[in-house]
């Protein structure tokens, strides 16, 4: 496994003690990690959701532009 030094604030460093402290993770490096998948798992998603819009947008299934679409799909992700 790789060893890494990074630096963040306050207020993460303090949300990331509070993971740990609260027992959901056993350490930090567990719980970026874990982070670190989720983001990836998310990219894949997206990039499957790009991938699908361009094939709809280039049949002519929707009139939406992509960047519409998208936009609409990360609103109600982030609900």
């Amino acid at each position: 496994m790789n060893r890494q030094s990074i630096s963040l604030t306050q207020p993460n460093d303090d949300w990331l003690k509070a993971q740990v402290e609260s027992k959901e993770y056993s350490s930090k490096s567990e719980l970026i990690n874990d982070l670190v998948r989720q983001a990836r798992k998310q990219q894949r998603q997206m990039d499957w959701l790009k991938a699908k819009i361009e094939k709809a947008e280039e049949s002519g299934f929707t009139e939406e532009s992509k960047e519409e679409i998208l936009r609409q799909s990360k609103l109600l992700l982030n609900e």
